[in-house]
């Protein structure tokens, strides 16, 4: 598709992919629009990338969607295009009796239930343009568990499952559905394995790469793009899930006992 003259709305635009994803469609001449719980961030992002708009809202609260979705419809009817990027990520050991109920499945609300309530509110706005694209940001984690992340791996499967059925849903529409099959990255995500056990940070690639990757993807209707290491844990996952398992095992063994 072209990436180009498009209206585009990033959720957890303001560090990581999403801040890539806002400075890299924004060189290629589209409107581009950002959201994230933090107001500050945001302001030091608008600082960063002028150009961009910007909206507080948080993806976990149906609510906030919702006001979203109108303010942002009503103040840039041209939207064609939704990226869903925000995301949590948490090391958890489920043996840990301190953790509640509601806290066990905060990665859920925001990770898995935050980008379905997303399009679920968007999609009749999205049906209305000529052109238009969903792009879910899911992870190397949807195809191999991540026993140290357990409920991040998980919101990533149930995300990457939603997606190839939205896909389905939507074949006779002019709306495209894109999934970024993310490898392991320098961002703030990643910084609390730094120091566990078993972790290893020489094959995470760098943000912008992974963007690059993802915007060439798009623009050559690539529906499923795995960047970098994510092609290969797609291939393990598939002819040797048993060793791929052992492998992400080792990260925070130590913590898990």
């Amino acid at each position: 598709m072209e990436l180009t003259q498009n209206t585009i709305l990033i959720t957890g635009g303001t560090s990581g992919f999403g801040y890539q994803f806002a400075s890299q469609l924004l060189a290629l001449g589209n409107t581009v629009i950002i959201t994230g719980r933090d107001q500050s961030k945001l302001d030091q992002t608008k600082k960063q990338l002028p150009q961009v708009h910007t909206f507080q809202s948080d993806v976990s609260d149906p609510n906030a969607i919702i006001q979203l979705y109108k303010n942002v419809t009503q103040q840039f009817p041209e939207l064609n295009i939704l990226i869903n990027n925000a995301g949590e990520m948490r090391t958890i050991n489920l043996q840990d009796p301190t953790i509640d109920l509601q806290n066990i499945t905060r990665e859920i609300e925001i990770n898995l239930m935050g980008p379905i309530r997303m399009i679920q509110q968007f999609l009749p706005h999205l049906k209305t343009k000529k052109t238009a694209a969903i792009l879910n940001v899911t992870s190397g984690l949807a195809l191999v568990p991540f026993p140290i992340s357990p409920i991040y791996g998980a919101t990533k499967s149930g995300l990457r499952s939603y997606t190839k059925s939205l896909r389905v849903q939507l074949k006779n529409t002019n709306i495209k559905v894109f999934e970024l099959v993310a490898p392991g990255a320098n961002t703030l995500l990643n910084d609390k394995f730094e120091n566990m056990d078993g972790f290893d940070s020489k094959n995470n690639m760098e943000p912008d790469k992974i963007v690059q990757a993802a915007i060439k993807g798009l623009e050559t209707n690539k529906l499923e793009i795995y960047p970098g290491i994510a092609n290969v844990i797609k291939i393990m996952s598939r002819i040797a899930p048993k060793f791929a398992l052992s492998q992400t095992s080792k990260v925070g063994a130590k913590m898990m006992q």
